[in-house]
């Protein structure tokens, strides 16, 4: 059940910020809650909600899943908002009773103390470039995953593939295509040094003739 207290003076909000649905918890510089609020996520929701909080509130929340929007609509109210970062907070994890009251009160506490592990909250033009690279990081890792794969092939069948890497100079577009050929099986061991040539005239003769010795026998 929400809970509110009259108060006139300066306030802290700790955010407890979730995909769908967040609870807010309002307290003074001292600590003293008043009140608690759980919200559907939205900014005007939220617009309306951190107003009674008065002026330029401090208010706190989690670098978590979609702090972008939450960030945003607070700055425009005019509060002095908080990021905590997730490293540093960590520890709630650990606790017996975790509870979305209980996280909201104390990223309120670790800030209204000076004890906050804050992260940089980044402008909405450095956003976008930073989820520009990170996409691109994902699709360079998609394509050299695929490549991986495509790769895999020829050796799961024990072909020699005459190129290093099929996607590079050597095996690009614009190469004549090369074939994959299987292993050359060894040749059989021959008698080193010895040829026919080597061998006196008079041995030539039919009568004469004799196989050499390293050559195997029938059976």
């Amino acid at each position: 059940m929400d809970q509110e207290t009259a108060y006139d003076g300066p306030q802290i909000v700790g955010m407890d910020l979730h995909r769908s649905r967040s609870v807010l918890l309002r307290m003074t510089p001292e600590g003293t809650r008043l009140g608690r609020v759980r919200i559907d996520n939205s900014p005007a929701g939220l617009k309306a909600e951190i107003a009674k909080a008065g002026p330029h509130p401090r208010v706190v929340l989690e670098a978590t899943y979609g702090w972008y929007w939450a960030a945003d609509a607070l700055i425009e109210t005019g509060a002095e908002v908080h990021l905590a970062h997730p490293l540093g907070v960590k520890l709630f994890s650990h606790r017996r009773v975790k509870t979305d009251e209980r996280d909201a009160a104390d990223l309120a506490d670790l800030l209204r103390m000076g004890r906050l592990p804050e992260a940089w909250i980044a402008p909405p033009q450095v956003r976008r470039l930073r989820e520009l690279v990170r996409y691109r990081h994902k699709l360079v890792g998609m394509r050299t995953s695929a490549k991986d794969q495509i790769h895999a092939v020829p050796g799961k069948a024990g072909l020699h593939v005459p190129v290093s890497d099929l996607f590079g100079r050597a095996g690009g577009p614009g190469r004549p295509p090369s074939r994959c050929t299987a292993p050359t099986p060894p040749a059989p061991p021959r008698c080193s040094g010895w040829s026919p040539s080597s061998m006196p005239r008079s041995a030539t003769s039919p009568a004469s003739r004799a196989p050499p010795s390293c050559v195997p026998g029938p059976g």
